[in-house]
Protein backbone atom coordinates (compact mmCIF):
# COMPACT_ATOMS: atom_id res chain seq x y z
CA UNK A 1 0.00 0.00 0.00
CA UNK A 2 1.30 3.36 -0.41
CA UNK A 3 1.86 5.65 2.21
CA UNK A 4 -0.72 9.05 2.35
CA UNK A 5 0.18 11.74 4.23
CA UNK A 6 -1.83 15.33 4.94
CA UNK A 7 -0.56 18.12 2.57
CA UNK A 8 -0.65 21.06 4.68
CA UNK A 9 -0.39 23.31 1.13
CA UNK A 10 -2.93 20.98 -0.83
CA UNK A 11 -5.22 20.75 2.31
CA UNK A 12 -5.59 16.95 1.49
CA UNK A 13 -4.46 13.52 1.59
CA UNK A 14 -1.86 12.45 -1.34
CA UNK A 15 -0.06 9.55 -1.76
CA UNK A 16 3.50 10.37 -1.26
CA UNK A 17 5.74 9.46 -4.04
CA UNK A 18 9.80 10.01 -3.64
CA UNK A 19 11.27 12.47 -5.85
CA UNK A 20 14.01 9.58 -6.63
CA UNK A 21 13.03 6.43 -6.00
CA UNK A 22 13.79 4.73 -2.88
CA UNK A 23 15.02 7.45 -1.23
CA UNK A 24 13.60 10.39 0.84
CA UNK A 25 14.72 13.81 1.24
CA UNK A 26 13.12 15.76 5.29
CA UNK A 27 13.53 18.94 6.27
CA UNK A 28 12.40 19.65 9.40
CA UNK A 29 12.31 22.85 11.38
CA UNK A 30 14.56 22.60 14.77
CA UNK A 31 14.71 24.26 18.03
CA UNK A 32 15.67 28.13 17.93
CA UNK A 33 17.60 27.78 21.29
CA UNK A 34 17.02 30.57 23.59
CA UNK A 35 15.93 28.39 26.13
CA UNK A 36 14.90 25.12 27.22
CA UNK A 37 12.81 22.14 25.81
CA UNK A 38 9.46 22.23 26.26
CA UNK A 39 7.11 19.49 25.46
CA UNK A 40 5.78 21.11 22.43
CA UNK A 41 9.26 20.92 20.97
CA UNK A 42 9.99 17.05 22.26
CA UNK A 43 6.32 16.39 20.24
CA UNK A 44 7.09 17.74 16.89
CA UNK A 45 10.42 16.04 17.26
CA UNK A 46 8.64 12.52 18.08
CA UNK A 47 5.99 13.30 15.02
CA UNK A 48 8.98 13.09 12.60
CA UNK A 49 11.14 10.67 14.00
CA UNK A 50 8.21 8.22 14.02
CA UNK A 51 7.70 9.21 10.07
CA UNK A 52 11.18 8.74 9.28
CA UNK A 53 10.96 5.62 11.13
CA UNK A 54 7.61 4.39 9.25
CA UNK A 55 9.19 5.30 5.90
CA UNK A 56 12.63 3.29 6.88
CA UNK A 57 10.30 0.37 7.35
CA UNK A 58 8.84 0.84 4.52
CA UNK A 59 12.34 0.54 2.63
CA UNK A 60 13.29 4.02 1.89
CA UNK A 61 16.70 5.45 2.50
CA UNK A 62 16.17 9.19 4.12
CA UNK A 63 18.30 11.77 4.54
CA UNK A 64 16.61 13.54 8.02
CA UNK A 65 17.47 17.09 8.11
CA UNK A 66 16.66 19.08 11.29
CA UNK A 67 18.66 22.41 11.47
CA UNK A 68 19.17 24.52 15.02
CA UNK A 69 19.04 28.35 14.72
CA UNK A 70 21.87 29.21 16.51
CA UNK A 71 20.93 33.33 15.85
CA UNK A 72 18.23 34.89 16.35
CA UNK A 73 16.38 38.35 17.92
CA UNK A 74 15.21 35.95 20.54
CA UNK A 75 18.30 34.54 21.59
CA UNK A 76 20.28 37.97 21.81
CA UNK A 77 17.33 39.13 24.02
CA UNK A 78 17.99 35.68 25.85
CA UNK A 79 21.67 37.29 26.41
CA UNK A 80 21.14 40.11 27.55
CA UNK A 81 18.40 39.18 30.29
CA UNK A 82 21.38 37.04 31.52
CA UNK A 83 23.71 40.23 31.77
CA UNK A 84 25.82 39.00 29.37
CA UNK A 85 25.23 39.44 25.50
CA UNK A 86 28.65 38.78 24.50
CA UNK A 87 28.32 35.48 24.87
CA UNK A 88 25.21 35.09 23.11
CA UNK A 89 27.02 32.11 21.18
CA UNK A 90 27.82 30.45 24.37
CA UNK A 91 23.92 30.28 25.31
CA UNK A 92 22.93 29.44 22.39
CA UNK A 93 25.34 26.23 22.65
CA UNK A 94 24.26 25.25 26.39
CA UNK A 95 20.76 25.46 24.96
CA UNK A 96 21.47 23.17 22.32
CA UNK A 97 23.12 20.56 24.09
CA UNK A 98 19.77 20.62 26.52
CA UNK A 99 17.92 19.98 23.58
CA UNK A 100 20.11 17.04 21.90
CA UNK A 101 19.63 15.14 25.34
CA UNK A 102 16.40 15.73 25.94
CA UNK A 103 15.55 14.68 22.09
CA UNK A 104 18.30 11.49 22.92
CA UNK A 105 16.45 10.63 26.21
CA UNK A 106 13.13 10.06 24.26
CA UNK A 107 15.29 8.10 21.84
CA UNK A 108 14.62 10.37 19.16
CA UNK A 109 16.84 9.23 16.07
CA UNK A 110 20.08 11.80 15.44
CA UNK A 111 19.36 13.67 11.96
CA UNK A 112 21.65 12.83 8.75
CA UNK A 113 22.75 16.51 9.19
CA UNK A 114 22.09 19.10 12.28
CA UNK A 115 23.11 22.22 10.81
CA UNK A 116 23.88 25.31 12.61
CA UNK A 117 22.36 29.25 11.36
CA UNK A 118 25.41 30.63 11.61
CA UNK A 119 27.45 27.58 9.35
CA UNK A 120 25.56 29.25 6.45
CA UNK A 121 25.93 32.50 6.24
CA UNK A 122 27.48 32.22 3.39
CA UNK A 123 24.82 30.05 1.59
CA UNK A 124 22.14 33.09 2.70
CA UNK A 125 23.89 35.79 1.08
CA UNK A 126 24.20 34.22 -2.03
CA UNK A 127 20.24 33.29 -1.54
CA UNK A 128 18.89 37.22 -0.78
CA UNK A 129 21.50 38.63 -3.62
CA UNK A 130 19.79 36.37 -5.96
CA UNK A 131 16.60 37.33 -5.00
CA UNK A 132 17.58 41.23 -5.17
CA UNK A 133 18.85 40.33 -8.79
CA UNK A 134 15.84 38.90 -9.65
CA UNK A 135 13.55 41.67 -8.67
CA UNK A 136 12.30 40.44 -5.64
CA UNK A 137 14.45 41.52 -3.08
CA UNK A 138 16.03 45.03 -1.72
CA UNK A 139 18.00 46.96 0.51
CA UNK A 140 16.29 49.67 2.52
CA UNK A 141 16.96 52.88 1.61
CA UNK A 142 17.79 54.50 5.14
CA UNK A 143 21.71 52.93 5.27
CA UNK A 144 20.20 50.56 7.63
CA UNK A 145 21.68 47.56 6.00
CA UNK A 146 18.11 46.05 6.23
CA UNK A 147 16.72 43.92 2.90
CA UNK A 148 13.47 42.67 2.50
CA UNK A 149 11.65 40.50 0.24
CA UNK A 150 9.29 42.34 -1.64
CA UNK A 151 6.05 40.22 -0.96
CA UNK A 152 4.54 43.11 -3.85
CA UNK A 153 6.33 41.23 -6.70
CA UNK A 154 5.61 37.09 -5.78
CA UNK A 155 1.57 36.58 -7.08
CA UNK A 156 1.99 33.78 -5.28
CA UNK A 157 2.68 34.99 -1.91
CA UNK A 158 0.60 33.39 0.67
CA UNK A 159 -0.01 30.20 -1.15
CA UNK A 160 0.50 28.16 1.41
CA UNK A 161 -1.89 29.21 4.11
CA UNK A 162 -4.23 30.23 1.13
CA UNK A 163 -4.57 34.27 2.57
CA UNK A 164 -4.90 36.48 0.65
CA UNK A 165 -2.05 39.42 0.99
CA UNK A 166 -4.45 42.23 1.43
CA UNK A 167 -5.39 40.61 4.34
CA UNK A 168 -2.48 39.95 6.02
CA UNK A 169 -1.08 41.13 9.12
CA UNK A 170 2.17 43.35 8.56
CA UNK A 171 5.70 41.43 9.06
CA UNK A 172 7.02 42.51 12.78
CA UNK A 173 10.63 40.57 12.48
CA UNK A 174 12.47 44.44 11.99
CA UNK A 175 12.13 48.11 11.61
CA UNK A 176 9.32 48.93 9.42
CA UNK A 177 10.64 52.15 8.53
CA UNK A 178 12.57 51.16 5.38
CA UNK A 179 10.19 48.56 4.10
CA UNK A 180 7.81 49.59 0.93
CA UNK A 181 5.15 47.84 2.12
CA UNK A 182 4.50 46.62 5.94
CA UNK A 183 3.94 42.76 4.42
CA UNK A 184 7.46 42.24 3.28
CA UNK A 185 9.63 40.88 5.86
CA UNK A 186 13.54 40.47 6.80
CA UNK A 187 15.93 38.67 4.55
CA UNK A 188 18.92 40.38 6.16
CA UNK A 189 19.14 42.88 9.39
CA UNK A 190 21.29 45.44 10.18
CA UNK A 191 23.85 45.29 12.77
CA UNK A 192 22.18 47.57 15.54
CA UNK A 193 24.70 49.83 17.70
CA UNK A 194 22.97 47.99 20.83
CA UNK A 195 24.37 44.32 19.56
CA UNK A 196 27.37 43.13 20.06
CA UNK A 197 30.06 42.88 17.21
CA UNK A 198 30.36 39.05 17.40
CA UNK A 199 26.47 38.96 16.18
CA UNK A 200 27.02 40.27 12.50
CA UNK A 201 28.58 39.07 9.62
CA UNK A 202 30.15 41.33 6.87
CA UNK A 203 27.71 41.63 3.54
CA UNK A 204 27.20 43.68 0.32
CA UNK A 205 24.71 45.60 2.61
CA UNK A 206 26.59 46.10 5.21
CA UNK A 207 27.43 44.27 8.39
CA UNK A 208 24.68 42.24 9.94
CA UNK A 209 22.94 38.63 10.32
CA UNK A 210 20.31 36.93 8.51
CA UNK A 211 16.73 37.13 9.16
CA UNK A 212 14.94 34.14 10.55
CA UNK A 213 12.89 32.84 7.34
CA UNK A 214 15.88 33.13 5.13
CA UNK A 215 17.94 30.37 7.24
CA UNK A 216 15.67 27.41 6.36
CA UNK A 217 15.26 27.98 2.87
CA UNK A 218 19.07 27.89 2.69
CA UNK A 219 19.71 25.35 4.72
CA UNK A 220 17.58 23.17 3.52
CA UNK A 221 18.78 23.91 -0.29
CA UNK A 222 22.47 23.03 0.77
CA UNK A 223 21.97 20.07 2.27
CA UNK A 224 18.81 18.43 0.17
CA UNK A 225 19.17 20.38 -3.13
CA UNK A 226 16.93 23.24 -4.55
CA UNK A 227 13.59 19.89 -4.92
CA UNK A 228 12.89 17.87 -2.02
CA UNK A 229 10.71 15.83 -0.72
CA UNK A 230 9.38 17.06 2.48
CA UNK A 231 9.00 19.80 4.82
CA UNK A 232 7.64 19.55 8.41
CA UNK A 233 7.42 21.79 11.47
CA UNK A 234 4.69 22.56 13.73
CA UNK A 235 1.42 23.65 13.05
CA UNK A 236 2.44 27.37 14.77
CA UNK A 237 5.25 27.57 11.57
CA UNK A 238 2.72 27.65 9.13
CA UNK A 239 2.65 31.37 9.03
CA UNK A 240 4.56 33.52 8.49
CA UNK A 241 8.00 31.26 8.83
CA UNK A 242 6.88 28.31 6.33
CA UNK A 243 4.95 31.07 4.01
CA UNK A 244 7.67 32.98 4.06
CA UNK A 245 10.27 30.36 3.12
CA UNK A 246 8.14 29.04 0.27
CA UNK A 247 7.79 32.42 -1.31
CA UNK A 248 11.54 33.54 -1.22
CA UNK A 249 12.79 29.81 -2.35
CA UNK A 250 10.46 29.72 -5.18
CA UNK A 251 10.84 33.39 -5.77
CA UNK A 252 14.37 32.23 -7.10
CA UNK A 253 13.44 29.45 -9.06
CA UNK A 254 13.99 26.60 -6.78
CA UNK A 255 10.97 24.35 -6.73
CA UNK A 256 11.42 23.30 -3.04
CA UNK A 257 9.33 20.96 -0.91
CA UNK A 258 7.08 19.03 -2.55
CA UNK A 259 5.06 17.70 0.33
CA UNK A 260 4.11 20.03 3.20
CA UNK A 261 3.25 18.16 6.51
CA UNK A 262 2.56 19.94 9.88
CA UNK A 263 1.66 18.43 13.51
CA UNK A 264 -0.31 19.45 15.80
CA UNK A 265 0.25 21.45 19.07
CA UNK A 266 0.00 21.02 23.00
CA UNK A 267 -2.50 22.10 25.60
CA UNK A 268 -2.10 21.55 29.40
CA UNK A 269 -5.25 20.75 31.03
CA UNK A 270 -7.14 21.76 28.14
CA UNK A 271 -5.42 25.12 27.73
CA UNK A 272 -3.35 26.29 24.98
CA UNK A 273 0.63 26.10 26.62
CA UNK A 274 1.78 30.00 26.15
CA UNK A 275 4.93 31.59 28.56
CA UNK A 276 2.04 34.62 29.15
CA UNK A 277 -0.14 31.95 31.15
CA UNK A 278 2.64 30.63 32.84
CA UNK A 279 1.64 26.58 32.22
CA UNK A 280 4.53 25.64 29.72
CA UNK A 281 5.50 22.15 30.69
CA UNK A 282 9.43 21.79 30.34
CA UNK A 283 11.60 18.01 29.05
CA UNK A 284 12.94 18.01 32.71
CA UNK A 285 9.79 18.37 34.50
CA UNK A 286 8.48 15.56 32.14
CA UNK A 287 11.29 13.00 33.02
CA UNK A 288 10.96 13.69 36.66
CA UNK A 289 7.27 12.20 36.42
CA UNK A 290 7.64 9.08 34.79
CA UNK A 291 9.73 7.14 32.56
CA UNK A 292 11.43 8.53 29.56
CA UNK A 293 10.14 5.33 27.36
CA UNK A 294 6.33 6.78 29.29
CA UNK A 295 6.71 10.48 28.03
CA UNK A 296 7.57 8.53 24.42
CA UNK A 297 4.66 7.20 24.56
CA UNK A 298 2.01 9.78 25.61
CA UNK A 299 3.72 12.32 22.98
CA UNK A 300 3.55 10.03 19.85
CA UNK A 301 0.31 8.47 20.85
CA UNK A 302 -2.33 11.15 19.12
CA UNK A 303 -2.47 11.27 15.72
CA UNK A 304 0.41 14.49 14.33
CA UNK A 305 -2.37 16.44 12.96
CA UNK A 306 -4.20 16.33 16.32
CA UNK A 307 -3.94 18.73 19.35
CA UNK A 308 -2.22 17.05 22.20
CA UNK A 309 -3.86 17.51 25.57
CA UNK A 310 -1.27 16.84 28.29
CA UNK A 311 -2.00 16.33 31.82
CA UNK A 312 0.21 14.18 34.56
CA UNK A 313 -2.51 11.76 34.73
CA UNK A 314 -2.19 10.93 31.26
CA UNK A 315 1.35 10.62 31.96
CA UNK A 316 0.73 8.15 34.50
CA UNK A 317 -1.54 6.38 32.10
CA UNK A 318 1.20 5.79 29.60
CA UNK A 319 3.08 4.52 32.70
CA UNK A 320 1.05 1.99 33.08
CA UNK A 321 0.37 1.07 29.67
CA UNK A 322 3.76 0.76 29.15
CA UNK A 323 4.25 -1.62 31.62
CA UNK A 324 1.77 -3.86 30.54
CA UNK A 325 3.59 -4.32 27.34
CA UNK A 326 6.75 -4.97 29.10
CA UNK A 327 5.29 -7.85 31.73
CA UNK A 328 3.64 -9.38 28.39
CA UNK A 329 7.58 -9.25 26.72
CA UNK A 330 8.61 -10.65 30.14
CA UNK A 331 5.90 -13.53 30.40
CA UNK A 332 5.98 -14.82 27.24
CA UNK A 333 9.97 -15.07 26.98
CA UNK A 334 10.44 -16.21 30.15
CA UNK A 335 7.62 -18.93 29.12
CA UNK A 336 9.25 -19.58 25.82
CA UNK A 337 12.86 -19.88 27.04
CA UNK A 338 14.07 -23.74 26.52
CA UNK A 339 11.12 -24.67 23.94
CA UNK A 340 12.00 -25.03 20.51
CA UNK A 341 9.60 -21.90 19.91
CA UNK A 342 11.98 -20.06 22.16
CA UNK A 343 12.94 -17.13 18.74
CA UNK A 344 10.80 -18.30 16.62
CA UNK A 345 8.52 -15.63 16.46
CA UNK A 346 7.39 -14.09 12.99
CA UNK A 347 8.48 -10.77 12.98
CA UNK A 348 6.42 -9.14 9.94
CA UNK A 349 4.01 -6.30 10.95
CA UNK A 350 0.26 -6.78 11.14
CA UNK A 351 -1.32 -6.15 8.16
CA UNK A 352 -3.71 -4.00 9.96
CA UNK A 353 -0.94 -2.16 12.03
CA UNK A 354 1.16 -1.41 8.30
CA UNK A 355 -2.17 -0.08 6.92
CA UNK A 356 -2.68 2.33 9.42
CA UNK A 357 0.66 3.93 9.39
CA UNK A 358 0.32 4.16 5.75
CA UNK A 359 -3.08 6.46 6.59
CA UNK A 360 -1.82 9.67 7.39
CA UNK A 361 0.91 8.23 9.83
CA UNK A 362 -2.59 6.97 11.98
CA UNK A 363 -0.51 5.88 15.14
CA UNK A 364 -3.71 5.95 17.90
CA UNK A 365 -5.06 2.77 14.93
CA UNK A 366 -1.54 1.20 15.30
CA UNK A 367 -1.48 1.60 18.50
CA UNK A 368 -4.87 -0.30 19.03
CA UNK A 369 -3.53 -3.24 16.48
CA UNK A 370 -0.73 -3.20 19.34
CA UNK A 371 -3.10 -3.76 22.35
CA UNK A 372 -5.16 -6.27 20.78
CA UNK A 373 -1.87 -8.45 19.99
CA UNK A 374 -0.40 -8.45 23.30
CA UNK A 375 -4.06 -9.54 25.01
CA UNK A 376 -4.13 -12.03 22.49
CA UNK A 377 -0.87 -13.29 23.39
CA UNK A 378 -1.68 -13.40 26.72
CA UNK A 379 -4.77 -15.27 25.82
CA UNK A 380 -2.46 -17.71 23.72
CA UNK A 381 0.05 -18.29 26.92
CA UNK A 382 -2.56 -19.03 29.49
CA UNK A 383 -4.33 -21.56 27.07
CA UNK A 384 -1.17 -22.92 26.98
CA UNK A 385 -0.80 -22.07 22.62
CA UNK A 386 2.93 -21.67 22.79
CA UNK A 387 2.98 -21.41 18.72
CA UNK A 388 0.66 -18.66 18.56
CA UNK A 389 2.62 -17.40 21.66
CA UNK A 390 5.71 -17.08 19.72
CA UNK A 391 3.79 -15.56 16.82
CA UNK A 392 2.65 -12.74 18.68
CA UNK A 393 4.95 -12.30 20.54
CA UNK A 394 7.30 -11.89 17.06
CA UNK A 395 4.43 -9.53 16.09
CA UNK A 396 4.30 -7.23 19.23
CA UNK A 397 8.35 -6.81 19.03
CA UNK A 398 8.35 -6.02 15.31
CA UNK A 399 5.42 -3.38 15.86
CA UNK A 400 7.07 -1.58 19.17
CA UNK A 401 10.59 -1.22 17.25
CA UNK A 402 9.17 0.72 14.15
CA UNK A 403 7.20 2.98 16.68
CA UNK A 404 10.55 3.43 18.84
CA UNK A 405 9.07 2.25 21.96
CA UNK A 406 10.53 -1.53 22.18
CA UNK A 407 11.35 -1.72 26.26
CA UNK A 408 13.77 -4.48 25.42
CA UNK A 409 16.20 -1.77 23.58
CA UNK A 410 19.16 -1.01 24.71
CA UNK A 411 18.41 2.34 24.76
CA UNK A 412 15.86 1.97 27.30
CA UNK A 413 18.04 -0.32 30.05
CA UNK A 414 18.24 2.18 32.75
CA UNK A 415 15.01 3.73 32.25
CA UNK A 416 13.12 1.98 35.14
CA UNK A 417 14.34 4.45 37.58
CA UNK A 418 14.97 5.01 41.42
CA UNK A 419 11.17 4.82 42.23
CA UNK A 420 11.38 1.43 39.66
CA UNK A 421 14.31 -0.15 41.65
CA UNK A 422 12.88 0.37 45.06
CA UNK A 423 9.64 -1.01 44.31
CA UNK A 424 11.38 -4.04 42.80
CA UNK A 425 13.53 -4.56 45.66
CA UNK A 426 10.41 -3.92 48.72
CA UNK A 427 8.74 -6.86 46.41
CA UNK A 428 11.29 -9.19 45.02
CA UNK A 429 11.76 -9.27 50.00
CA UNK A 430 8.53 -10.05 49.97
CA UNK A 431 8.58 -13.01 47.67
CA UNK A 432 11.95 -14.29 49.18
CA UNK A 433 9.83 -14.69 52.51
CA UNK A 434 6.94 -15.88 50.85
CA UNK A 435 9.53 -18.55 49.57
CA UNK A 436 9.88 -19.38 53.05
CA UNK A 437 7.20 -19.88 54.43
CA UNK A 438 6.14 -22.32 51.37
CA UNK A 439 9.56 -23.70 52.88
CA UNK A 440 8.11 -24.39 56.33
CA UNK A 441 4.69 -25.23 54.96
CA UNK A 442 3.40 -22.14 56.04
CA UNK A 443 0.93 -21.91 53.79
CA UNK A 444 -1.23 -19.42 55.64
CA UNK A 445 1.75 -17.02 55.65
CA UNK A 446 2.25 -17.63 52.51
CA UNK A 447 -0.94 -17.02 50.76
CA UNK A 448 -1.50 -13.81 53.48
CA UNK A 449 1.80 -12.02 51.57
CA UNK A 450 0.51 -13.13 48.18
CA UNK A 451 -3.06 -11.18 49.15
CA UNK A 452 -1.60 -8.32 50.35
CA UNK A 453 1.17 -8.00 46.74
CA UNK A 454 -2.52 -8.59 44.83
CA UNK A 455 -3.88 -5.79 47.22
CA UNK A 456 -1.63 -3.55 46.16
CA UNK A 457 -1.75 -4.20 42.34
CA UNK A 458 0.99 -6.89 41.96
CA UNK A 459 0.52 -10.33 40.65
CA UNK A 460 2.84 -12.96 41.04
CA UNK A 461 3.83 -15.82 39.06
CA UNK A 462 5.69 -18.99 39.94
CA UNK A 463 7.30 -21.51 37.65
CA UNK A 464 10.18 -23.29 36.72
CA UNK A 465 12.61 -20.37 36.68
CA UNK A 466 11.21 -19.12 40.09
CA UNK A 467 8.36 -16.40 40.94
CA UNK A 468 8.26 -13.63 39.14
CA UNK A 469 6.04 -10.10 39.63
CA UNK A 470 4.41 -7.93 37.67
CA UNK A 471 2.09 -4.60 37.78
CA UNK A 472 -1.33 -6.17 37.25
CA UNK A 473 -2.86 -5.39 34.17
Amino acid sequence: MTVRLYDSKAQALRDFVPLTEGRVGMYVCGPTVQSSPHIGHLRSALVYDIMRRWFTARGLEVTFVRNVTDIDDKILQAAIDEGNPEQWWALAYRVELEFTAAYNSLGILPPTYEPRATASVTQMQQLIAQLIEGGHAYAAPDGSGDVYFDTASWPAYGELTRQSRDHMEAAADSDPRGKRDPRDFALWKGRKATEPVSAGWDSPWGPGRPGWHIECSAMAARYLGTEFDLHGGGLDLRFPHHENELAQSTAAGQAFARHWVHNGLVNIGGQKMSKSLGNSVYAHELTALASPLAVRYLLGAAHYRSTLDYSPESLLEAEATVDRIRTFLDRVERRLAGTRFAGTGDVALPAAFAEAMDDDLSVPQALAVLHDTVRAGNQALDSEDLPDAAALHGQVVAMLRVLGIDPRDPHWATDAGPAASALDALVSRLIEDRSAARDAKDWASADRIRAELASAGITIEDSQTGTHWSLTS
